[in-house]
């Protein structure tokens, strides 16, 4: 008969270890009890990243001073590329221009997207915008704007030119909120409620076309 001798130390670790992993285990299972995944699907436009805004913005931290910055130059783009379509509407709704060359305009306004996408807003185009978007003929285009596919926001961003055109202009949550930009890949926001940890996904057009 043989006889078995066991390191008391050595069996006190192996002991030790498997009450860690066990723990470690439990501690997983409720964290991945506490955990949502969302996955925000629909077509282009349909309103998917505004969603995932507003939820970082009631649920979660909201955006940050330096994280508000970042959207400058979206916000300055689509301020000109709202223009750009109302003009070009002006063409096809046959509205004739009162006060300008509707040429001209189109020509001026390309010229300055350069400008803005680099963050730039040049004192120029502020007062062609506000030219533009101060002119009867327009207007009435902007109130046929169901008529053609002009960003829904274009109205709040013109009508805060002189705010948005400051030299050390600093976008707010709202404008942030109001920008448009395609996702072009996965865009994940994460946020706490009710003691839940939301993950919210948002796939571009390039993963929804695979």
């Amino acid at each position: 008969m043989g006889c078995a001798w066991s390191d008391p130390d050595n069996v006190q670790q192996q002991q030790d270890t498997s009450r860690a992993i066990e723990k470690q285990i439990r501690l997983d299972a409720e964290r991945a009890m506490k955990e949502v995944k969302l996955l925000l699907l629909g077509a282009g436009e349909c309103g998917k990243s505004t969603v995932l805004k507003q939820m970082k913005i009631i649920h979660g931290q909201g955006y940050q001073e330096a994280e508000r910055k970042e959207y400058v130059c979206i916000i300055f783009a689509n301020i000109v590329q709202s223009m750009v379509k109302i003009l070009k509407a002006m063409e096809s709704l046959e509205i004739v221009p009162d006060t300008f060359d509707l040429e001209l305009e189109l020509k001026n306004l390309n010229g300055f997207l350069a400008s803005v996408e680099e963050g730039r807003f040049p004192g120029d185009l502020a007062n062609v915008l506000r030219k533009l978007w101060n002119s009867p003929s327009v207007q009435k285009c902007f109130t046929r704007a169901k008529e053609y596919q002009l960003n829904d926001s274009a109205a709040y961003y013109l009508n805060a030119l002189d705010r948005i055109s400051a030299p050390d202009y600093t976008p707010t949550e709202q404008d942030v909120l109001r920008s448009r930009v395609k996702t072009t890949g996965i865009v994940e926001t994460n946020f706490r409620f009710k003691d839940l940890d939301f993950k919210v996904f948002d796939v571009g057009e390039f993963h929804r076309s695979l």
